[in-house]
């Protein structure tokens, strides 16, 4: 089982080889990719040293399996590539999620849709895949109408660049900006590009992408994406309308019985999902579940997760384990 890591010095390619070394996966030769600059650099893996090459060379490898998470236009290019010399390639970018023939896969939920003509596979957003783990199995349900999520996003969704600002800024230390405002104490309500809609590219994500992973052009969705100073993980306040009524204690079943996910809901003991606990974890945690009393048929949570694993490595690994178990490899 020869696989590729293509955008393997990055910080999500990092956590990526992080999870593939802890979750054990059947790897016989690993082929770390990065750009030209960083051809010949040496990282390592399980204990081993391996010489990071690039794109072609990588292709040329042929690889069963190439795992993507550097940058969209990147993927546009690559994938493709990978995919004509027979690789199935997993990509973390924006590239192909909305590509009507492509497959948007969080495991829990879709990973059946997968099969053998299956060569380019989207990983999804990190802030729709950890909400979405938690809407699948109510929506199944109590069928989701609406959904309005509000989400408090950490700098590491920006990469290494957005790290070292808030480091600079927490210490005193003018430095080279990710962001166009100090995101020490503030908050920023913007991320990626706005739309001619007024709202983000990233807001947008959550949207569209959410309606293709859970099957359902019906579920009007909302949403705010916000950065703050936070470098544990991603956190959603979601209000779901469900076309049918609903215990909350049912609620609570359900989610706790939903693989991947950890509900973490005892106000009496002051316990709720925070990034502090999400961190360097693989699950979604769940908390603050109580009935919205402004309408009928609503309810609000709190979502927390660690958004470069669940959010992005994580998932694409599960994929990937999904692909070897399944023989679809």
């Amino acid at each position: 089982m020869k696989v590729a890591v293509v955008g393997a010095t990055g910080m999500v390619g990092e956590v990526m080889l992080k999870v593939l070394a802890e979750r054990n996966f059947p790897i016989t030769e690993l082929i770390p990719v990065a750009s030209e600059k960083s051809v010949g650099k040496e990282i390592e893996y399980k204990g081993k040293k391996y010489k990071v090459v690039n794109m072609q060379t990588a292709v040329d490898m042929k690889p069963e399996i190439a795992i993507f998470s550097a940058g969209g236009g990147t993927s546009l290019e690559w994938a493709p590539k990978f995919a004509e010399a027979g690789t199935t390639v997993i990509d973390n970018s924006s590239a192909w999620r909305m590509d009507p023939t492509k497959k948007l896969v969080v495991p829990e939920i879709n990973a059946s849709e997968l099969s053998k003509d299956d060569k380019i596979i989207a990983n999804p957003n990190c802030s729709t895949i950890q909400m979405v783990l938690a809407l699948a199995p109510l929506h199944k349900k109590y069928t989701i109408k609406r959904v309005v999520v509000s989400t408090y996003q950490s700098v590491t969704g920006t990469g290494v660049k957005a790290v070292k600002q808030l480091q600079d800024e927490y210490a005193g230390i003018e430095g080279e900006k990710a962001y166009k405002y100090q995101i020490h104490q503030n908050i920023i309500p913007q991320i990626d590009v706005f739309e001619e809609n007024g709202y983000t590219k990233e807001e947008m994500k959550m949207t569209r992408e959410t309606k293709k992973i859970l099957s359902d052009d019906t579920i009007h969705v909302t949403a705010t994406a916000v950065r703050l100073p936070v470098m544990g993980g991603h956190s959603e306040s979601v209000n779901i309308e469900f076309a049918n009524d609903y215990e909350v204690a049912d609620i609570r079943k359900i989610l706790s019985e939903t693989p991947g996910i950890i509900v973490q809901d005892n106000i009496d003991a002051f316990e709720y999902p925070m990034p502090l606990f999400a961190h360097q974890k693989d699950e979604v945690f769940v908390g603050r579940i109580r009935r919205d009393e402004s309408q009928p048929n609503t309810l609000n949570m709190w979502i927390v997760a660690d958004n470069l694993r669940k959010g992005a490595a994580t998932n694409a690994v599960q994929i990937a384990e999904y692909l070897v178990t399944n023989k679809l490899v």
